[in-house]
């Protein structure tokens, strides 16, 4: 499980650094290397991360994604890459994609120093293309043992900048391989991650695998029933899914493009149960509230939804080595067949659309984050 802080820009918000960018933060210098005796790459032209006509050009919002992670592994898979500097590279891949806004992730221990220059750069309005940048902030369970108090002070103790609206990432990933001790601080580090956002009324991020017993718990224990949380990039079971829902009215779960991977069946499974109860109304004038409670992230940079490779024939038989928000829509389409099969199994017109799908998160965003 993780929690986490969601900031946004402001401009009110007194600058602490001058809006630079450190240079062995996030900025690279091309380098040129031999190719003598190299073997041909088996990872796509950058040109691909371009990506085609999407199926759908509502505007997205990315409410899970890692973006320094994300130019870093771009990077280091394209050593002669043409963008050498964060903001130019998410300038690039986002743009004519109607990125509205995104959802930025630090999840490490201790927290990476230059985060707050990510965030003061969001006053400028060019540096992120246009987009609204928003940022959660807390501690993956992989980081466990290195939650110190002094960690925690940097993350949760003032001051903190006015536009912090989402706090924590807690995390629980007590699977059979995780030692009983390393379960344990990460049970008890999930549960002061989340007193610590309730304390500061901040929505949740969780993050959670193979922990069900225990996320339920320790929820019910720390958490006012009414609290809104997101659940990132659920593959755990259906039934889990709708623990968490039935007893958080104002939970919804986190979908990548995870959902649309061969070895993935039960993220399909929480879509199916979704809306076998409801599908949507083909009145536009009086449409019923949502059965989908998800939210649309892409886990950047990872989790490249499968279908997208339908749209890219180009490159068959190669994986592109990045994910990045862009991308959501096929995700969203993914979504759309899941639940349009699931409907019509039942007898019904299958009404579900990659655009009504983009919508309905679009909406979950603003409710869950107030993005």
């Amino acid at each position: 499980m993780s929690l986490t802080f969601l900031l946004k820009r402001t401009h009110s918000y007194t600058l602490i650094r001058p809006l630079s960018i450190s240079t062995s933060h996030i900025t690279f210098k091309q380098k040129t290397t031999p190719t003598m005796g190299k073997k041909k790459s088996s990872t796509p032209g950058e040109e691909n991360l371009l990506l085609p006509t999407p199926p759908s050009h509502l505007p997205i919002v990315d409410t899970h994604t890692h973006i320094a992670s994300t130019f870093e592994f771009y990077r280091g898979r394209y050593k002669q890459g043409k963008y050498l500097d964060v903001h130019e590279f998410v300038r690039a891949m986002y743009d004519g994609r109607k990125v509205e806004a995104v959802v930025d992730v630090w999840c490490e221990a201790p927290v990476r120093a230059f985060w707050r220059e990510f965030a003061d750069a969001a006053k400028d309005e060019g540096k992120w293309g246009g987009m609204e940048y928003w940022f959660v902030m807390g501690v993956h369970p992989h980081e466990a043992k290195l939650y110190t108090d002094d960690v925690e002070k940097d993350m949760y103790v003032p001051p903190l900048p006015p536009f912090a609206l989402s706090s924590t990432h807690p995390s629980s990933q007590p699977r059979s391989d995780v030692p009983p001790p390393l379960r344990r601080m990460g049970g008890t580090l999930f549960a002061r991650q989340l007193r610590q956002a309730v304390r500061l009324e901040k929505p949740l991020t969780i993050h959670t695998r193979e922990a069900e017993e225990d996320t339920v718990r320790i929820l019910k224990e720390e958490v006012p029933r009414e609290y809104k949380i997101h659940i990132h990039c659920f593959t755990d079971s259906p039934e889990f899914a709708q623990r968490l829902l039935d007893h958080f009215p104002n939970l919804y779960i986190g979908i990548t493009g995870v959902i649309s991977y061969a070895t993935n069946h039960n993220t399909s499974a929480v879509i199916r149960n979704m809306v076998s109860f409801c599908p949507p109304s083909s009145s536009p004038t009086s449409p019923p509230p949502s059965p989908l409670r998800i939210l649309l992230e892409t886990d950047a940079p990872f989790m490249v939804p499968a279908n997208l490779y339908d749209d890219l024939p180009a490159i068959k038989g190669k994986k592109l080595p990045i994910c990045h928000s862009a991308m959501v829509p096929w995700t969203a389409k993914f979504v759309a067949d899941v639940a349009n099969q699931a409907v019509e199994k039942d007898g019904k017109e299958g009404l579900w659309t990659p655009d009504e799908v983009m919508r309905v998160a679009r909406e979950n965003a603003r409710r869950v984050y107030g993005v």
